[in-house]
């Protein structure tokens, strides 16, 4: 398949888990891929491993200055960006009672600050390159109260109404952009650990898959499709909106 032929896609926290199926996805449906991460060993490694059609570029998505410079590197490298999918995040996971300024703070400016500065300057890149789409990830935390996710939850309720602002401004302005938002369950990635401080916690599983009606934790592969759909012409007339991809968890 070859339906992104002619297009950039722009991958932030590509160098694992969701990010980096995605834009081993990409690649394997024509288009030219932007693999950018502040792992720079790990994301060097995805890029080489997709070959030609891919090229690495360091982010740290907490800083403009980064997300100038990478972005830059883009336009540079293969003519323009088409497709930005903000998925770069962390989970660690805290209550409000618990939970530090500092900590609070930290996730925010991953999760959520990392969204907006990629939005802000990739939406003018996206432009002038002929249109295209934005995908950010958020999650079925951004949804709901979830006592142990007490920063998560907040930053991730923000990317979803930051990708109807997002959407809603490029209309107005009469740019081909579109914007939507991904809300991923529980999903086989590192990110899942982080939640519980890096412990993988055998109960914790088992009460995770009783909450899924599916009966099962989902595959990076899962989610990295539906972000390909939206961001391909299938979804033409789709900004705005979240898709749920949890196994049946928030429709119980």
């Amino acid at each position: 398949m070859a339906r992104f032929s002619g297009k950039v896609a722009f991958v932030t926290g590509a160098a694992s888990g969701i990010g980096k199926v995605t834009a081993q996805l990409f690649a394997e449906q024509g288009a030219k891929v932007v693999v950018a991460d502040i792992n720079e060993a790990d994301g060097a490694t995805v890029a080489s491993g997709i070959g030609e059609a891919a090229a690495f570029v360091a982010l740290d998505v907490t800083s403009e200055a980064s997300w100038q410079n990478a972005l830059s590197q883009a336009e540079t490298i293969f003519g323009g960006v088409h497709i930005l999918v903000n998925a770069a995040g962390i989970s660690p996971g805290d209550t409000i009672e618990d939970a530090s300024l500092e900590h609070w703070h930290k996730i925010h400016a991953i999760c959520l600050d990392g969204v907006f500065l990629g939005c802000k300057h990739g939406v003018p890149l996206i432009d002038r390159s002929g249109g295209g789409a934005i995908v950010n990830i958020s999650s079925v935390a951004g949804m709901l109260g979830v006592p142990h996710l007490s920063s998560y939850s907040s930053a991730k309720g923000g990317v979803r109404n930051l990708s109807k602002t997002v959407a809603m401004h490029c209309t107005k302005k009469g740019y081909n952009i579109r914007c939507n938002s991904i809300h991923p369950g529980s999903i086989e990635t590192p990110i899942l650990a982080q939640v519980n401080h890096g412990v993988i916690d055998e109960r914790q599983v088992q009460g995770r898959l009783k909450a899924i009606p599916m009966r099962r934790i989902g595959q990076p592969e899962e989610i990295a499709k539906p972000i390909l759909f939206l961001s391909s012409d299938d979804a033409s007339f789709i900004t705005g909106t979240e898709l749920i991809v949890d196994g049946g968890f928030t429709a119980r």
